[in-house]
């Protein structure tokens, strides 16, 4: 699908576009999400591209975003304005496609939601957003090492409680709750309420 040299560009790229901590994050999500692919039988380079560019818009000012997001023609959310740290998952799938040249649908999802989640993940979603909760660099975050363990287990269960993790988090702050995060949490209940009855 890619060859190394695309691989390698986007890579030193992205060391110049995010901070040292950042990129050693990133490193962590894409090596993460590449292994979750292969114990999934899954496209790994795909994980490993969607992992790369994953936060490839985190580290830009507020205002770049906003400027970039209208430029791509990106609709943002109340939740979104309200909370500016939500942004960068949108607006990561608009810049790894106009800037990295990413045109592979699915890895743009995988950017796109790899923040709140949503109900009904693929599993490159999932893939993602679980290698960015459970990268080697990440400590002292509820469920963690339960999380890792259930990734390369049963993925849905780890993602559902990473969504119980990160609404347990949020509410102790008071801080606001992205009403797609509720709802991708009662979609992997429900889910698990279903396995049980059958």
């Amino acid at each position: 699908m890619h060859n190394t040299e695309e691989l390698e560009k986007i890579r030193k790229k992205l060391s110049k576009e995010l901070t040292p901590k950042r990129f050693d994050h990133t490193l962590g999500v894409a090596y993460c999400a590449c292994s979750m692919a292969m114990a999934q039988g899954y496209d790994f380079e795909k994980a490993l591209f969607a992992g790369l560019l994953h936060d490839c818009a985190k580290c830009m000012d507020v205002e770049k975003q906003l400027k970039l997001c209208k430029k791509y023609g990106i609709d943002l959310t109340k939740a979104e304005l309200e909370s500016p740290a939500l942004i960068h998952a949108k607006l990561g799938a608009g810049v790894a496609r106009h800037q990295y040249g990413i045109e592979d649908e699915e890895i743009l999802s995988a950017i796109r939601w790899h923040t709140t989640g949503r109900p009904d993940m693929s599993l490159l979603e999932k893939i993602v957003y679980v290698a960015d909760y459970i990268e080697p660099a990440r400590k002292n975050i509820p469920y963690l090492e339960e999380i890792r363990q259930l990734s390369f287990r049963d993925i849905d269960e780890a993602v559902k409680l990473e969504l119980k993790s990160c609404l347990e988090f949020l509410n102790s702050k008071n801080a606001n709750i992205d009403p797609i995060t509720q709802e991708t949490y009662d979609y992997y209940v429900g889910m698990q309420r279903e396995k049980i009855d059958d």
